[in-house]
């Protein structure tokens, strides 16, 4: 299984591409392991442009336009007295993320999702591993 990300975490690494001035077409997200933490791994992310050839790989394609459902809009069918009409800007501009990892890494990574989260009490990726038995509880140690 590959390891995938959200959409909420892929702008955000195109959003961190852009605000460095990387170029977005051979810039690549590496996820690994490596011992250490408070439960016995760490989770690690990096941006690259290198890919080795024993890297497992997988590219991840969005709409630089966010999809905006008519109930998002505020659009009513009309049984209420009226219609309110609202239209979102799309474009067919889309932008990727690659995703890159070690084998050795791959091993306790497989099948994770990283999401992004944005919150009060602070911001930052998020790995959601089915391989992790127990988690620290800042959530960047695992073990497996």
């Amino acid at each position: 299984m590959p390891v995938t990300v959200t959409e909420t975490a892929a702008r955000r690494i195109d959003q961190i591409i852009a605000e460095h001035g990387f170029d977005p077409a051979t810039m690549k997200l590496r996820v690994g392991v490596k011992g250490g933490g408070c439960s016995g791994f760490n989770y690690t992310l990096d941006l690259t442009e290198v890919q080795k050839e024993s890297d497992e790989a997988w590219t991840f394609t969005y709409s630089r336009t966010p999809r905006v459902s008519a109930a998002a809009l505020g659009e009513s069918s009309g049984d209420a007295g009226g219609t309110t009409t609202a239209t979102a800007t799309t474009t067919d501009e889309t932008f990727s993320v690659t995703i890159v990892c070690d084998p050795k890494s791959y091993l306790y990574l497989n099948g994770t999702s990283i999401d992004y989260k944005d919150e009060i009490m602070g911001s930052g990726f998020v790995f959601n591993n089915p391989n992790s038995t127990s988690t620290c509880g800042c959530g960047s140690s695992f073990s497996a």
